[in-house]
């Protein structure tokens, strides 16, 4: 069986290979851009005002957008980053819109003054956009594959050897999303997930942590954690030089000011990102690529940790791992499990719920005073360069993590701890999963295929950049002979932040979360530090 696993893995690495290096084929249209003439701008072709130039369009009903400029006179106009030799006192015609983000720029004569517009366009309205349906589409999709997940079909149980249910409830997400059925762009599913659903799966799965359990698990978690923290920062500009040694012209420009962004996304997390771009200025162009590359690789390689859960045995085998006080952790979280658990009532459910999202609205007030309370003083600051640095301290969704952590951990030393026997850490995972459908909807592989001329070299820097950061956490992890749970659980708390850290580590075991949680925290704290240095790198290597 063994043998079966490895070669059905092989097919499938092949498979994701032979897919990413076909992309490079594809031809793909040009958005081209023109002054509106009455010979060129059709009257059926629709307005907008710039200033109105924001959300989606969709090309099927607006192949072309006709832009108009008012009282904005003698500015020079960019498109996605390029001059376009035209000046805003005359409409412009947008023809052939291309699938993507794209970004108009004014700037001034003297170059004093730029102002920005982005929006997206799509290939078409999705088939569902009424947020309930969409969330009912999702539930079935969960219910799909963990009902196949568990069934005792011989087909169905070699297929969930090779790859584990939660790959799916991801990867199914982004197909519907790619191909036009769901939109993440229409739903708001994601941010009532990562705001109110997520705060609460933290709460309630830190509810029966083990904090001296989780001390004996020793330093290999920390050590790991900073081995995916350099892998990081060394990997960025050794990508970059890489690319650069067949595509030159990636060292020209600011692509350098946009991959720093994605450094401080995968070291921390999305408020790292928007300080690394405060810090050096990436155009708005820039980041929405880098946006789209980020969310690609990220979640291209959480798969790939996903897909490693089910080797779990054989890649510790391969380390010459000790994962005995993992196991230990596991085990006493199960009997403890045990020792508690009860047919719950219906006012179990109601006193753990109440409690719980009773702690998620405390978290978010205390993160409506804290975080602005932080950015007013940090902008109070004499020295800009430092409050620069800490400007993820400012950011709100930092600290709705910070104080739900806080208030799990707190109830875990209080008689709360019991709601663990009426299914706490279940009701927590089935938060985590329907986050992780919601993060799949963030996923457009078709947008990726539509600009692979945009995306091609960016791509590929993420992609070596990813692959360092692993080889470094593999070659690490081989000296320290630490646990393919920390490979993982180490990378996502870099990578994927408070969203994903806990995800990966709940599919070891659902009592592992506390664990990705606490190192995600660390990520946001050192992410910005981080980026810079590999940004500094990757700048002296563009210069």
């Amino acid at each position: 069986m063994s043998k079966l696993n490895s070669k059905n893995m092989r097919k499938t690495v092949h498979l994701i290979a032979i897919m990413i290096f076909s992309f490079g084929f594809m031809s793909v249209g040009q958005t081209s851009v023109e002054l509106a003439t009455n010979l060129n701008a059709d009257t059926l072709i629709k307005t907008v005002a710039f200033n109105e130039l924001e959300g989606t369009f969709y090309a099927s009903e607006d192949p072309s957008l006709k832009v108009s400029f008012e009282a904005l006179y003698d500015y020079k106009i960019n498109f996605d980053g390029k001059a376009t030799n035209l000046l805003s006192n005359r409409d412009i015609l947008l023809k052939d819109l291309e699938r993507g983000d794209h970004t108009i720029t004014l700037i001034s004569m003297d170059g004093s003054k730029e102002i920005s517009k982005s929006f997206k366009v799509k290939a078409s309205r999705p088939w569902f956009s009424n947020d309930a349906t969409v969330f009912g589409l999702l539930m079935i999709v969960l219910f799909f594959v963990f009902r196949t997940a568990n069934s005792e079909r011989k087909g169905f149980k070699k297929f969930y050897k090779v790859v584990p249910a939660l790959l799916l409830c991801y990867f199914i997400p982004a197909g519907l999303n790619s191909f036009g059925i769901i939109s993440s762009e229409a739903s708001n599913l994601y941010f009532i997930a990562s705001r109110y659903l997520l705060p609460a799966s933290l709460i309630l799965l830190c509810l029966s942590i083990d904090i001296p359990a989780i001390k004996r698990l020793g330093s290999k978690a920390i050590i790991m954690f900073f081995a995916a923290t350099i892998g990081i920062v060394v990997g960025g500009p050794l990508a970059l030089y890489v690319v650069s040694l067949f595509a030159p012209e990636v060292l020209n420009g600011e692509i350098w000011k946009g991959l720093s962004t994605v450094a401080g996304s995968w070291i921390g997390g999305g408020a790292n990102q928007t300080a690394m771009k405060e810090i050096y200025g990436a155009s708005d162009q820039m980041f929405s690529a880098m946006i789209v590359v980020d969310v690609f690789v990220a979640n291209l390689f959480m798969s790939v940790l996903l897909l490693g859960t089910g080797y779990n045995k054989k890649l510790n085998r391969f380390f010459k791992a000790d994962d005995s006080a993992i196991e230990s952790l596991k085990t006493k979280m199960e009997k403890f499990q045990l020792s508690v658990s009860k047919v719950a009532s219906f006012n179990d459910l109601i006193y753990m719920l109440g409690m719980t999202f009773f702690c998620v609205g405390l978290a978010h007030l205390g993160a409506d005073y804290i975080g602005p309370w932080i950015t007013e003083i940090l902008e109070n600051m004499a020295n800009k360069t430092a409050a620069r640095l800490m400007v993820s301290f400012g950011n709100g969704f930092f600290w709705l993590v910070v104080l739900s952590t806080l208030f799990g951990v707190g109830l875990s030393f209080t008689k709360y701890r019991n709601f663990e026997g009426v299914g706490a850490s279940k009701i927590g995972s089935l938060f985590l999963y329907v986050l992780v459908a919601t993060i799949g909807m963030k996923m457009d592989i078709m947008e990726l295929i539509a600009n692979w001329g945009v995306f091609k070299f960016l791509l590929s820097i993420g992609l070596i950049w990813i692959m360092v950061h692993a080889l470094f956490l593999f070659v690490v992890a081989k000296i320290i002979k630490a646990p393919f749970f920390y490979v993982a659980v180490g990378s996502q708390a870099n990578v994927g932040g408070a969203a994903s850290a806990p995800i990966v580590a709940s599919a070891f075991s659902p009592s592992l979360a506390p664990v990705g949680v606490l190192l995600a925290v660390l990520g946001y704290a050192v992410g910005t530090f981080g980026a810079i240095i590999c940004t500094l790198m990757m700048q002296a290597l563009s210069s």
